[in-house]
């Protein structure tokens, strides 16, 4: 352009500024700002406007800043734009101050919030929690003459719904329909999801329903929201009609679909109906991930079924999956509950092998499989094993030793583990002084029995009927 005697202006430059701050060129962005300035062109309010919200995007908000007093500094008034990108940022970060403090200033240049001011700030403290200040901005908004939309009103009932209070996003969502705004499928699928996170499965359904009614298709969401709500409480038939009613609707179920239902069927003890599901989902070409054989293995595992349960791990490392420390809690339940403590502890030390690491559940399970096998001497090993490896024992594993010791009369062993239990920082719960207080009765000495039942009444423990 200059080579034909044409020479760029503050139109050309703005372009070329947005062009750069677009593609996060911030720096191309800022040296054709400080060329406008010596050529003598006035940068526009336009060009700050992008750097800015360029410089927002890649989270640098230090020289965002410095352009924002740059433009206080030439007497550029700022627009809603200016401060809406930089709440924006502060509401991002969490720094609700700082947007506060921008909001105000909007006021101070004679300027008027629009929707995407209150939506920063509505949308902030609603996915905090914090309703009382996110219904100062709705009520703010209006006072402004500004009507909410569908958007915030949806902002809103989602706060409600995270902080549990289902009825007032209910409230909420008869307001807007009220205003002549009615819910789309993000709101309903919103309130769906506060109903099923309380287990108000029969409003969740009647939700369900009204959306249909009111010409607002059910979409990939709404169905796994409340298959999920329904096989959380055991209600799986129920899940299996919307799973099939969703096929009917040609939407594709994922592996998280075919996932919870699988859990639920076991959840059931139904493996029948889980393995029916695993087939279906097969045939639909969808491969099972960690969790589905985790869900198969540990429900075998809960029945005792070891055999079967390998099985499926035997599948799924030819697969190229690891079995995780949940699996191989898993496995190690199954052999508890089979009386084959001996190869859990063999798989506690495969499990080392392969850079698994054994949690304190893992422990937990054998202890508890040597105490039902009356190897108490094998239980205290591990402890000390545990200790040896850096696995804090908790109240349960010091629980477990000391009811099996409390059961066989052996109470000097048990309040040894007491003792040890308590010099570890571990203090005695409610289930702890009934072991004792059991073991002291069955052993006939009423009077130690006694006095742990006043220390359990002086820690605030109320105790069962039977003492």
């Amino acid at each position: 352009m200059a080579k034909k005697g044409i020479l760029p202006d503050n139109v050309t430059y703005n372009t070329l500024i947005n062009a750069f701050c677009r593609n996060l060129q911030l720096d191309k962005g800022l040296e054709l700002l400080g060329l406008m300035k010596q050529k003598g062109l006035k940068p526009d309010l336009a060009a700050y406007n992008s750097l800015i919200n360029g410089f927002c995007k890649n989270k640098d908000i230090g020289r965002a800043e410095i352009l924002f007093d740059e433009i206080r500094e030439l007497r550029l008034s700022p627009n809603t734009s200016t401060f809406n990108i930089l709440m924006g940022f502060y509401c991002n970060i969490g720094d609700s101050d700082k947007a506060i403090n921008l909001y105000k200033e909007i006021f101070q240049y004679g300027l008027v919030p629009d929707m995407v001011s209150f939506s920063n700030l509505i949308n902030f403290f609603a996915k905090r929690g914090d309703m009382k200040r996110t219904l100062i901005y709705y009520k703010e908004m209006k006072r402004v003459g500004l009507p909410p939309d569908v958007v915030i009103y949806t902002m809103i009932i989602r706060g409600f719904c995270n902080v549990g209070a289902v009825n007032k996003a209910i409230e909420m969502r008869h307001e807007m329909t009220m205003h002549g705004i009615p819910p789309d499928i993000v709101t309903y699928n919103t309130i769906l999801n506060g109903f099923c996170r309380k287990r108000m499965l029969t409003d969740a359904r009647q939700m369900f329903d009204e959306m249909v009614e009111r010409g607002v298709s059910p979409d990939f969401c709404s169905f796994t929201t409340l298959i999920h709500g329904f096989c959380q409480v055991g209600r799986v038939d129920e899940a299996l009609n919307l799973f099939d009613r969703m096929l009917q609707l040609f939407i594709k179920p994922d592996i998280v679909t075919y996932n919870t239902l699988i859990d639920g069927s076991c959840r059931e003890g139904d493996l029948t109906k889980a393995s029916s599901l695993w087939e279906h989902m097969s045939a639909h070409g969808i491969s099972p991930n960690q969790v589905t054989y985790g869900v198969l293995i540990n429900s075998h595992c809960e029945k005792g079924q070891v055999k079967e349960a390998l099985g499926f791990v035997d599948e799924m490392v030819q697969n190229g999956i690891s079995p995780n420390i949940v699996i191989y809690n898993s496995l190690v339940k199954g052999y508890c509950r089979s009386g084959n403590t001996q190869k859990a502890k063999e798989l506690l030390e495969k499990m080392q092998d392969e850079n698994v690491i054994p949690d304190i559940i893992t422990h937990n399970t054998i202890i508890n499989g040597y105490i039902k096998e009356e190897r108490h001497s094998e239980a205290l090993d591990l402890l000390k094993k545990m200790e040896r490896e850096w696995v804090e024992p908790d109240i349960i594993t010091y629980n477990l030793l000391i009811s099996g010791f409390s059961e066989h009369g052996r109470m000097e062993d048990a309040d040894r583990v007491l003792k040890k239990m308590v010099s570890k920082g571990i203090q005695p719960d409610k289930a702890t002084y009934k072991i004792l207080m059991e073991g002291y009765a069955g052993c006939g000495n009423l009077k130690e029995s006694l006095k742990l039942h006043e220390e359990m009444l002086q820690r605030g423990f109320v105790p069962d009927d039977k003492f």
